[in-house]
């Protein structure tokens, strides 16, 4: 009889280890029938080392030793067996969290006696901190002072961080956008935000270091003369202000805004109050060392917030097995204090689980595709495809045609007038003469703002997830952009190698680029400002008050966010690209950016529509600075190229006088003490070079081991409290079988005693 009872037994533990093996899933629903009657003798018996054993944890950890002993045994049988082995192993060495819990248990009850008093919520806070302070109490000496330093410490970072998030930039209509269009459309806005305080970065470089030093140290133009800082320019002829100011000619050729104003000296002064022997400026050295300082600043600002980015993407992709719990369950900020900031993040949750939803519904259609519906896509995929390069060819073709047409007519009327003051005469010959100069940044704007619509429209038929929607349409804008941007540099360099192979450089070409850099950012904030305000509102309007379908369907729009990203984008490029011919151009920018913020601002909740694809924030944020990392390196080129290989000019700037730039680097490099010279010959050499990289390659090995084993000890403890889970839902099962099995004994005992009353009755009636 004992013998049949253990095999029961031994059949019943077995089907719950099988069970509870099985920790990797969310939900476990078994009840483990046939269990009651052992709970409730336990119970009875009041014996909690022999419940325990039937927790689904002990379960576990009984499984993996047994797994542990037989492995030994057969570890050279499968590789894949060992490794499962070493994760058993791992589990069933964690601390069981149902034993030794004395001190954390009383200290919980505590807090829950301390919540569940009838005090207000500052003595609450008092006695909390009171208890947590008890501490201290066992520490001694220079233990204690140190832990009273990381307590004062850690409630200054606290403090310091609200402060900083109540004096955020643009906090609350950041709200609203989120409330309204979702966690996506308002990573965008963060991304302008932390553009513009780029550029406050990048301005303050450039005002300390050389507006300020070349506005305190200057020189006055008295003549033409071969050494003059302040070059006297053929062409300053007009004396329309305003004229000047659009096209970055005539009084501001002289101002510190572009390259040509800049001197070649190095200056000498001395303070006499605070120094005593005399100080140098070497401003050559100071406009090549400033680039370098805001390209080495942008790259730092760019990895480390992309870094961050993608810690958030890693972390949201392990958080998939709970995403919708965190949602529901912690997705409420409980500090909103009125109806309507309750209302925005209401919709705020409401768009992002509508986003996370999108996503399983496309996951679903693509598992029930056929495979003619898969062939159909593929085809049509690559129909799209070759349209796009078509499009991005004709866009490029354009560019070039009107580039041309306009250097030609304005050539030629530069020849057949002699100057541009006899052009400047006649109003009708102004404006012509205006137009052409800004017909080629004009189309390259009109196409960034079109062909991307079609774009657009073109990926509705494609089908891609909606993180692929975008990567696509960003991939494919961002071509876009290139093409055009190649194609105005490579006509630019066409005319500036003229000029240097013909000896021509009485003209300054370096402050000429710099005021194509100027005229292509003025006309892009222009072109944005003209299209919100005069083109879109109006649409927005009429779509929303016409009765007309095919007027409604003209005048709705979407915030559509690959577009508006390659916007900023395509601004901050032009502005690392023309910044060391146009030292200006990041304080423009700031400016710009200050300003785009209230114009996109309007165009997204005035003009615009929640958008049907839905982006979340975290992989919206990694993939803008992917995106702006590759308009970096793209800036730099063109850039690097013209230090190392194009000739100054001849009559303006710090470097006149130089074959090239590099070369008036390795003449100041040459001027350094002999140590510094001998040091930096060392690190490029293999001496140097091949213990580094080995170094290198340890640290490189070092840091994938400790983030492997992390990897699989986070898996390791999310198994564990999985399991701590499963005690929770046995325990439940278990008491309310006792429950259920305690109320059935109770109306048996009713049952009885009704039955042995009635006999008595009837006896006593007898």
């Amino acid at each position: 009889m004992s013998g049949g009872n253990a095999s029961k037994n031994k059949a019943r533990s077995s089907k719950r280890q099988e069970g509870w093996e099985e920790a990797g899933g969310e939900f476990y629903q078994e009840l483990y029938p046939g269990g009651e009657q052992e709970l409730f003798e336990n119970l009875q018996r009041a014996d909690a080392a022999k419940l325990a054993t039937l927790l689904p944890s002990k379960q576990a950890r009984n499984t993996t030793t047994v797994k542990r002993v037989r492995s030994q045994n057969e570890r050279r049988q499968s590789t894949f067996a060992r490794t499962t082995q070493s994760r058993d192993i791992h589990l069933s060495m964690l601390p069981d969290l149902s034993e030794n819990l004395s001190n954390e248990e009383r200290s919980w009850e505590e807090i829950m006696q301390i919540k569940a008093m009838p005090l207000p919520m500052g003595q609450k806070r008092e006695i909390k901190a009171r208890l947590q302070n008890a501490t201290k109490l066992r520490l001694q000496g220079l233990e204690q002072l140190q832990w009273r330093q990381r307590k004062v410490w850690h409630r200054f970072k606290k403090r310091f961080a609200e402060i900083l998030a109540k004096l955020e930039l643009w906090q609350s209509p950041m709200r609203v956008i989120e409330g309204k269009f979702g966690t996506g459309v308002v990573s965008y806005f963060l991304f302008l935000r932390w553009l513009f305080f780029l550029n406050i970065a990048l301005s303050l470089f450039i005002i300390l270091f050389l507006i300020l030093p070349n506005s305190l140290i200057q020189d006055v133009c008295d003549d033409c003369g071969e050494n003059s800082t302040l070059c006297c320019f053929d062409n300053i002829t007009s004396n329309n202000v305003v004229l000047d100011l659009i096209q970055g000619t005539g009084w501001m050729e002289l101002s510190m805004l572009f390259y040509g104003v800049y001197s070649e000296k190095i200056y000498v002064y001395n303070l006499p109050n605070l120094w005593e022997t005399d100080m140098y400026y070497n401003m050559p050295l100071a406009y090549i060392l400033i680039p370098i300082s805001w390209a080495l600043l942008s790259l730092v600002a760019i990895v480390k917030t992309g870094a961050k980015g993608f810690k958030e993407k890693l972390v949201e992709n392990e958080g998939q097995f709970y995403l919708y719990c965190n949602l529901v369950f912690g997705g409420w900020d409980f500090c909103v204090h009125n109806g309507k900031s309750a209302k925005i993040k209401h919709k705020a949750l409401y768009n992002e689980i509508k986003g996370c939803l999108q996503e399983e519904r496309y996951k679903e259609e693509k598992q029930s595709r056929t495979r003619e519906g898969t062939i159909l896509l593929h085809l049509r995929r690559i129909i799209i495809n070759f349209s796009v390069i078509i499009i991005l060819i004709i866009s490029g073709f354009i560019i070039y045609k009107t580039f041309t047409f306009s250097t030609e007519t304005l050539y030629r009327n530069t020849e057949e007038n002699e100057t541009l003051s006899e052009i400047y005469e006649n109003s009708l010959n102004q404006v012509e003469s205006i137009l052409l100069e800004f017909l080629p940044y004009i189309t390259i704007v009109v196409l960034n703002l079109f062909v991307p619509e079609i774009f657009g429209y073109l990926i509705n038929y494609e089908n891609y997830k909606p993180r692929h929607i975008i990567l696509i349409t960003l991939l494919r804008t961002v071509l876009l952009r290139l093409a055009s941007l190649a194609v105005l540099l490579s006509q630019i360099y066409m005319q500036i190698s003229g000029l240097v192979e013909s000896d021509i450089r009485s003209d300054c070409w370096e402050t000429y680029v710099g005021q194509q850099f100027y005229k292509l950012l003025l006309t892009d904030f222009a072109v944005q400002f003209i299209m919100t305000f005069l083109i879109n509102l109006p649409r927005a309007f009429i779509g929303r008050h016409s009765n007309s379908r095919c007027l409604r369907s003209i005048g709705t729009q979407s915030f559509y966010l690959p577009k508006h990203v390659l916007d900023i984008v395509y601004i901050q490029t032009i502005i690392w690209m023309g910044t060391f011919f146009c030292p200006f151009l990041p304080i423009i920018g700031t400016i710009f950016y200050f300003l785009l913020f209230y114009i996109k601002k309007f165009n997204c909740l005035i003009n615009c529509t929640p958008s049907p694809i839905l982006y979340k924030a975290s992989k919206s944020k990694s993939l803008f600075m992917s995106v702006l990392f590759l308009g970096f390196v793209i800036s730099i080129v063109p850039v690097a190229y013209s230090i190392a290989e194009l000739t100054p000019s001849s009559n303006c700037g710090p470097f006149k006088g130089y074959n090239t730039v590099w070369d008036f680097v390795i003449i100041t490099f040459n001027m350094f003490p002999p140590i510094i010279r001998e040091i930096v010959f060392l690190i490029g050499t293999s001496t140097f070079a091949v213990p580094a990289f080995a170094i290198s390659l340890l640290l490189l090995y070092y840091y994938w081991a400790v983030a492997t084993a992390n990897r699989h000890m986070v898996s390791v403890l999310r198994n564990q409290l999985v399991l701590e889970g499963h005690d929770k839902q046995f325990l439940l099962n278990r008491l309310s079988a006792f429950i259920r099995q305690h109320q059935k004994r109770c109306e048996r005992r009713n049952r009885a005693s009704f039955a042995d009353d009635d006999s008595s009755i009837r006896q006593g009636s007898k």
